[in-house]
């Protein structure tokens, strides 16, 4: 597996990723599903493995943030508005929760053909710019963790999304300034990374076919 197709970010690792770093050549392929609060994300997760696995691919998937460990217990908290972080600590939190799971994620890209993942790194990026953090320090939150061969953005209008779902919205998805900023900061970071953007508004059936195109050439 040509670990990554995305550009290899350049923060400075902690001591725990140096010595973590050199992630071992994997024969699976790992996509990522990305975009903002109610994008289509999960809908657009499930359609692309029943589509892998009708065209004869053994595949997992896996959604983050993890809720059953224990920085998914808090971020969970947050999200409902049961605890207040520093933006500083939260973005630690969302690494954290990625790292608690690295062994995890190894193995499942040891095991299928194809792994895809409802959210993974572009999310702490676009997310901790939007909330204007340093963008060379969230890149070194999570260096060392294994990279991606494609990541899709499923790039939705604010009002869009903001319409899928009107009651019990998460902190995120409950403000309509920040998911504009964070939209931006994904097509800003897509360049600078190369990861695909497909448009998110038509049919759930268009839309899978424009993912299916967009990661057909690394399977």
């Amino acid at each position: 597996m040509s670990i990554p197709v995305t550009a290899r970010p350049v923060g400075s690792p902690t001591i725990i990723a140096r010595s973590l770093a050199r992630i071992p050549v994997l024969p699976s392929r790992f996509i990522v599903i990305e975009g903002i609060d109610q994008a289509g994300k999960k809908t657009q997760t499930r359609l692309l493995l029943a589509r892998l696995r009708k065209s004869g691919f053994k595949t997992a998937s896996l959604s983050f943030p993890i809720y059953n460990t224990s920085s998914g217990r808090q971020i969970r908290a947050f999200l409902s508005g049961r605890r207040k972080y520093p933006l500083e600590a939260l973005h630690m939190l969302y690494s954290l929760n990625r790292w608690e799971n690295r062994t995890r994620l190894l193995k499942t890209l040891r095991e299928y053909d194809v792994v895809v993942a409802d959210r993974y790194t572009a999310s702490n990026l676009a997310y901790g710019t939007a909330h204007r953090l340093g963008l060379q320090w969230l890149e070194g939150l999570d260096e060392g963790l294994p990279e991606p061969d494609v990541v899709i953005i499923v790039d939705v209008p604010v009002p869009s999304a903001f319409k899928r779902k009107k009651e019990k919205r998460d902190i995120h998805e409950n403000d309509r300034a920040f998911l504009l900023r964070t939209k931006t900061a994904y097509l800003r970071l897509a360049r600078k990374y190369r990861w695909k953007i497909v448009r998110g508004i038509g049919s759930t059936g268009q839309v899978h076919e424009n993912i299916w195109n967009a990661i057909r050439k690394v399977l």
